[in-house]
């Protein structure tokens, strides 16, 4: 499985809870994570999507790293069946 198609049940996944999933783009600040989950009654988090047993590059983890000190929730999502559980722990920040 390829991380685009990882990436495509993600969307789909937050679609079916009445969120939207979109790209995050951060033109001169690299590193950033792949998507932001945005879920109803306010509740977000950042996703980077991976090839199944992919890993983050080491600005990845920087910056993922950064974020977290900022108190953002970071999820790296490899495998499909993780998305149920990020989007929950989503939902319970």
């Amino acid at each position: 499985m390829r991380e685009k198609q990882v990436e495509q049940k993600l969307v789909s996944e937050v679609k079916k809870r009445g969120g939207i999933c979109p790209k995050f783009v951060s033109p001169g600040f690299d590193g950033m994570p792949d998507r932001i989950v945005l879920l109803p009654g306010g509740y977000f988090g950042f996703v980077e999507v991976k090839a199944p047993g992919e890993m983050p590059r080491p600005l990845q983890v920087s910056r993922h790293r950064l974020m977290g000190r900022l108190g953002f929730q970071v999820f790296i999502l490899d495998d499909p069946g993780q998305i149920g559980g990020i989007l929950d722990e989503i939902q319970s920040a």
